[in-house]
């Protein structure tokens, strides 16, 4: 192989032939004479006739120069010309491509695995064979291994199967497996390392590693530069907001990453930006969540980023909220049922929260969300101190007046207190029991509705204060404070001016206080689940792209002690580990990348002498052999041209040369477009002329060509966007439509190619994206599809029948749901054999795009609604067989009568 900077050539040796060309030149330069044209009209003119000396013409200079490009250009197009970046790992030897396929290298594993290929096309076309080392772990955990020596071609069929997986690379198990390689190998070999560029632990074995590459042979390293590695470690819980933050690798100027708080179905319920200044390591921010909105939360990802390292699973330690009871009389008389202090509030809380009993001590000595002190003074000394401290560390202090607090009120109080209570008919007294007013803006109790039942008697009063009203979540119907609250460090303290039992108030007889004991609680920090050595199965796992799918085959359970500190490994990956189902919250933990390694650290500069490479942005090799020989055969047809016309045998030569030259270069590329759809079996999908939409579709339609790709035989090339009536439908056995409600009604080009799409055995999906509910198409979808098929020739239609074959392509499915599910599929009613019994047009309203839809991640970025990830699983096998069915018509249901033709033929 030759190689001169970005161009090279894979026969060089056809290069010998050029020196000949001057031999060309000289064979070349006659030219026959033309033919002369002479009557006969009598054999004495023949005699009379002179026979001059005939002389050969010469060949104009520039035909034969003409002659020679032509001669060239196929010289160089079958020396095999190749245009690109110049080979790096060149040495002796078999190639050994090393890949960091660890967590980090997840963000740009296309770029990596192109860099990858880019080397072996080169060693391919010198006929070296190869090897893969991939020093992660496999899932199986088994030791990182290099496989046995392969053609090129065959090693570049595993990179393209190849996913990066979501724990750190053990590069010091793929050292040993180098060493006992080159034992069994002898002689110098090439590698290309593609890394990841970090540091994973201490005394990590990067450059031993990059070392005994180097001293087998020519090493070329590629790692990505300028694009910084970020991990995502799970959130810190405040008492209103949720404070994310980032680990990076630095960069020279300051950037912004967001972080995105999703649900689990995907939605996305908030969004906060973290601002990151130049050479930074680390960011953080708050992201402020509603009550309602937080407990929705299930995972927080960083925005275009993909991978387990920008995913956070947010279990129940974020939710979850053991709430601790305290009375202040006698602990035996505190339950005693309707009149006890902790009575009313243990029927309040226990369906919500986990509820302890004992000391403030005791209480204190486990992780405590809530702590209720029904009447019971704080004395100075150190149990106040204990209740301080928990209090500014996130606690959430919520107390309720008495006798006792009204005559000794203490330091953890919201607001100060008047002495004594304000009572019916006392001094302080109104003249019958106050009612609540509605529930102040700002307040965690707004949305709900006091009731005219719920009535006060009694209650201690606050003093008056220029900060009283800031601190007053609900207030009697008189205006005076019923429950106040205040900030104390990260904690807060809440108090009720009246009992917790219904000595003062009917507030505890009521729902509301249910609901108001509710609000408060998730209003708190909240803190993890059990703990114990009890082990948790893993549920669902983060594969290397951040996405969660069923436990990996490795998987193992892990002890519920563990779950925070473990390091995610294949027998531990990150995901949902539980005894519940997937769906049961309550029972599941997090393991999670980010809480379990260290921040990135960039790794040491590969051996010195190495040969280095940017990942990303590297050109693909271009073959320009095609096209020279194109252009030598386009030259010699203009000279065959040429030479007839100087024969005599063309009358016009000039005019014929030229006008086939304007019309090659003119339809050449037309052609050429033509020819590569022809060429390759794609889906297609009708531009609509909203962006939105028809993203929606190019995207709903990679994602069923992906799908089909890997679950099937068929080979889907990309989609492909077309205007009826404009552009040719007849290389595409599937058209989808998504009928938008401002659809225009096509034009007579596009009806007359859409109905000869149809009667050549096309299939036209139209989709109006509505039923949602299952009631059937709306009348605005319904208007745009009558004025979208008016002039089509669409065959009487009818709902899918059990026994049709679009359920039994190649899946067995008893609905086919998209994006939405419950609505009516329609297809043509009637069989018609010259078709195969294939229905022309398939219509429905389920958003099937949007189901099938993936971005650049390969996430999912549409719900599923209402039956999440199984609904998506049952979409896309709807796709597969509605391609199997535009690809084989009808053939799955004839198998169906596969027992009575073999019984006929038998008879």
């Amino acid at each position: 192989m030759l190689s001169l900077g970005a161009l090279s050539f894979a026969a060089p040796w056809l290069l010998l032939a050029l020196p000949a060309l001057p031999l060309l030149w000289w064979l070349l330069r006659v030219t026959p004479p033309a033919p002369k044209r002479q009557d006969f009209p009598a054999l004495r003119l023949l005699q009379e006739m002179p026979a001059p000396e005939e002389t050969p013409a010469r060949t104009p200079w520039w035909l034969l120069a003409l002659r020679l490009a032509a001669a060239a250009l196929m010289i160089f197009g079958l020396a095999r010309p190749i245009w690109g970046p110049p080979a790096g790992a060149t040495g002796q030897g078999p190639l050994l491509v090393v890949i960091d396929d660890g967590w980090a290298a997840a963000a740009d594993w296309p770029d990596r695995i192109a860099a990858a290929e880019a080397e072996l096309d080169g060693a391919a076309r010198e006929g070296r064979r190869t090897a893969l080392l991939l020093t992660a772990p496999p899932a199986l955990p088994e030791a990182p291994r290099i496989t046995g020596l392969m053609p090129a071609e065959e090693l570049r069929g595993r990179l393209v199967a190849l996913r990066p997986k979501p724990w750190a690379p053990d590069r010091a198990g793929a050292l040993a497996a180098l060493a006992g390689w080159r034992a069994q190998h002898s002689g110098r070999f090439a590698a290309l390392y593609v890394a990841d560029g970090l540091e994973h632990a201490e005394g990590d074995a990067f450059t031993p590693l990059a070392t005994a590459l180097a001293e087998g042979g020519a090493l070329l390293v590629a790692r990505s530069e300028g694009r910084p590695t970020r991990l995502l470690p799970p959130p810190r819980a405040e008492a209103e907001q949720l404070v994310v933050g980032l680990h990076t690798t630095p960069l020279p100027v300051p950037t912004e990453v967001a972080v995105l708080a999703r649900t689990g179905d995907g939605r996305t319920l908030a969004r906060a930006v973290l601002p990151v200044p130049a050479g930074a390591t680390a960011a953080e921010a708050a992201l402020p969540l509603p009550l309602e909105i937080r407990n929705q939360v299930v995972r927080l990802d960083l925005d275009g980023v993909a991978g387990a390292n920008a995913s956070v699973l947010l279990d129940e330690r974020f939710r979850r909220r053991p709430v601790g009871l305290i009375a202040g009389g006698e602990a035996t008389a505190a339950d005693v049922p309707l009149i006890g202090e902790l009575f009313y509030l243990d029927r309040a809380l226990s369906p919500h929260a986990e509820l302890r009993r004992g000391s403030v001590s005791e209480l204190l000595a486990r992780r405590l969300s809530v702590l209720v002190l029904a009447d019971r003074p704080v004395e100075p000394g150190r149990e106040r101190d204990e209740l301080t401290a928990w209090i500014e560390a996130g606690g959430t202090l919520v107390r309720f007046a008495g006798p006792r607090l009204a005559e000794r009120p203490d330091g953890l109080l919201p607001v100060p207190l008047r002495a004594g209570e304000r009572q019916l008919g006392g001094a302080l007294s109104w003249e019958r029991p106050q009612t609540l007013a509605p529930f102040p803006e700002g307040s965690p109790f707004q949305g709900l509705v006091p009731t005219p039942e719920v009535t006060v008697e009694r209650q201690v009063l606050a003093e008056p204060s220029a900060q009283l009203s800031g601190r007053t979540w609900a207030r009697l119907a008189d205006g005076t404070p019923l429950v106040t609250w205040e900030t104390r460090g990260a904690g807060r303290i809440v108090m009720f001016h009246v009992t917790a039992n219904a000595e003062w108030s009917s507030l505890p007889l009521s729902g509301l206080f249910v609901d108001m004991l509710r609000r408060l609680v998730a209003l708190s920090a909240g803190v993890g689940g059990a703990d114990g050595e009890a082990p948790l199965a893993p549920m669902e796992t983060l594969d290397g792209f951040g996405r969660l799918g069923p436990p990996q085959p490795g998987a193992q359970p892990i002890a519920a002690s563990r779950v925070e500190s473990e390091v995610p490994s294949p027998r531990h990956p990150p995901g949902w580990y539980g005894t519940g189902t997937s769906g049961d919250g309550a029972h599941r933990r997090a393991l999670n990348l980010g809480a379990g390694i260290s921040a990135p650290r960039l790794a040491a500069a590969p051996p010195s002498g190495t040969a280095t490479r940017a990942i990303g942005g590297v050109p693909a090799e271009r073959d320009l052999g095609p096209w020279l020989l194109a252009a030598a055969m386009l030259l010699l047809v203009v000279d065959l041209l040429v030479s007839l016309g100087l024969r005599g045998v063309l009358a016009r030569p000039r005019a014929v040369a030229s006008a086939l030259l304007v019309g090659l270069l003119w339809g050449g590329p037309a052609f050429a477009q033509e020819g590569s759809a022809a060429l390759a079996t794609r889906l297609a999908y009708v531009v609509t002329g909203d962006a939105q939409v028809d993203e929606v579709s190019r995207a709903g339609l990679v994602g069923l060509s992906d799908f089909v790709n890997r679950r099937t035989a068929a080979a889907l090339a990309d989609p492909t966007p077309v205007v009826p009536g404009q552009d040719d439908l007849s290389f595409f056995p599937l058209l989808y439509w998504p009928v938008t409600g401002d659809a225009p009604q096509p034009g007579a080009p596009a009806v007359a190619a859409l109905n000869g799409f149809m009667r050549n055995g096309g299939i036209i999906l139209f989709d109006t994206r509505d039923e949602g509910s299952g009631e059937g198409f709306s009348p605005g979808a319904r208007a745009a599809l009558r004025r979208v098929t008016r002039d089509l020739t669409v065959p009487p239609l009818a709902p899918v029948p059990e026994d049709h074959v679009l359920k039994r392509a190649f899946y067995l499915l008893a609905d086919l749901p998209g994006r939405f599910a419950g609505g009516t599929v329609w297809v043509a009613r009637d069989q018609d054999r010259a078709n195969d019994s294939v229905s022309p047009v398939i219509i429905g309203g389920h958003d099937w795009a949007a189901a099938w839809a993936i971005d650049a991640r390969g996430n999912n970025p549409y719900a599923a609604i209402p039956g999440g990830t199984r609904q998506r699983t049952l979409a896309y096998r709807f796709g597969t067989n509605l391609v199997m069915y535009a690809l084989t018509g009808n053939y799955k249901g004839d198998q169906v009568h596969v027992p009575a033709i073999l019984e006929r033929l038998g008879n």
